[in-house]
């Protein structure tokens, strides 16, 4: 029997598991089905607005053992935008923090159901100082695609504008 030894050693750096065909390895306290939920958003997609017209590229890959998902947005116009998705057991929610070129930085939180990904958070107007609602809505389509509708209010809530509606197909 061939010894695994100096292959394990090896992917002790992530250059050398891949270089040596290993796949990462996975957490284990992050295989329950909640941190899966997500897994639909993973992928590398072409985004278009509801015209048809590319509104960007968007990355989206499992990090962190399959804890995480990390997202590297890039926009037509040029804009960037980075976030950190992640279920937290202990309260059983999904949270995401997002930051971009625009100077944007949002918490949100929120959870799966009905067959769509659902987070929210508050977001302060640095210049106002005027509080609004965002909700940002992700809906995994039967085609594969996945539909972003981001939304903000500011009523709490009782009537919405959408920000960003997004269709995404995989590149």
């Amino acid at each position: 029997m061939k010894s695994t030894r100096p292959l394990a050693l090896a992917c002790l750096l992530p250059l050398a598991c891949v270089h040596a065909g290993t796949p990462p390895m996975k957490s284990p306290a992050c295989a329950a089905a909640e941190f899966h939920q997500f897994d639909f958003w993973i992928g590398d997609w072409g985004v278009t607005n509801p015209q048809g017209k590319p509104a960007g590229r968007n990355r989206i890959e499992a990090v962190v053992g399959g804890c995480a998902i990390s997202e590297d947005w890039t926009g037509a116009s040029g804009t960037q935008g980075k976030s950190y998705t992640a279920w937290d057991a202990r309260n059983n929610r999904w949270n995401q923090y997002w930051v971009d070129t625009d100077s944007t930085v949002l918490f949100l939180s929120g959870e799966f159901k009905d067959g769509r990904m659902v987070l929210s958070g508050n977001q302060v107007d640095p210049g106002s100082g005027k509080r609004s609602l965002q909700r940002v809505t992700w809906t995994p389509n039967k085609d594969g695609s996945v539909r972003q509708l981001w939304e903000s209010s500011d009523d709490s809530g009782k009537t919405w504008t959408t920000v960003f509606d997004g269709l995404y197909r995989k590149r």
